[in-house]
């Protein structure tokens, strides 16, 4: 036995607690008349905004963004088929991103005790610097983790020497189309109507895939 090429996947993870939370509220009126309904979706926009504002200059807000206002009418039916009056619908969507969970959690408080606004999600999410710092190291330890496990079946095959011919995420030394990159994800998925208000773990995990000459 003069060359074995060895081909083997390594994996890696860790947890993080996250930094910062994308948030998204949409302000929704509706009503008989056009005019009103816009005017009031305008003006408890604006109080969501003056709120975001001074999180911003405060530093407890890093960014944050308002889509304009979108109108539309129909005509809704009641329980025995008869078409009713014309309503008329208005809504703005918010975003922000929250670097303070304490200030998220009073913000949220304030705005939902209006029945115009509804928080549509909150995301909790890693720092950019912190998340690409995080992933480089999980991803230098899974390439480690190919390394040893390479060297392992070489030496179960009474080889001495292993060297590295081809390092890739994983499945792209066999070119498919499901390639995994490093990737970031929560530990625990929320699903239900409500939203975590304090910073989760998240579990930051990278694959990767080795091929390796051994003599």
């Amino acid at each position: 036995m003069s060359q074995v090429t060895i081909t083997v996947r390594g994996e890696s993870e860790t947890r993080v607690r996250a930094e910062e939370a994308a948030v998204r509220v949409t302000v929704s009126t509706d009503g008989p008349a056009r005019g009103p309904v816009v005017e009031r979706a305008q003006e408890r926009a604006a109080s969501v905004q003056d709120g975001l504002v001074a999180h911003l200059r405060s530093g407890e807000v890093s960014e944050w963004s308002s889509a304009r206002v979108s109108v539309w009418s129909d005509r809704p039916w009641n329980s025995e088929g008869a078409q009713l009056p014309l309503v008329h619908h208005a809504s703005v969507e918010l975003s922000a991103t929250f670097t303070d969970a304490g200030a998220l959690s009073w913000w949220l408080g304030d705005v939902a005790e209006s029945d115009d606004v509804q928080v549509t999600a909150v995301d909790w999410r890693l720092a950019r610097d912190t998340r690409v710092g995080v992933e480089r190291k999980v991803a230098a330890a899974a390439v480690q983790v190919a390394v040893e496990r390479a060297a392992a079946y070489a030496e179960a095959l009474g080889l001495a020497s292993v060297t590295a011919v081809e390092i890739a995420d994983a499945g792209l030394l066999e070119s498919r189309q499901d390639a995994a990159a490093p990737r970031m994800m929560f530990a625990k998925a929320d699903t239900g109507p409500s939203f975590s208000l304090q910073p989760p773990e998240l579990v930051v995990s990278a694959t990767v895939e080795g091929r390796f000459v051994a003599e």
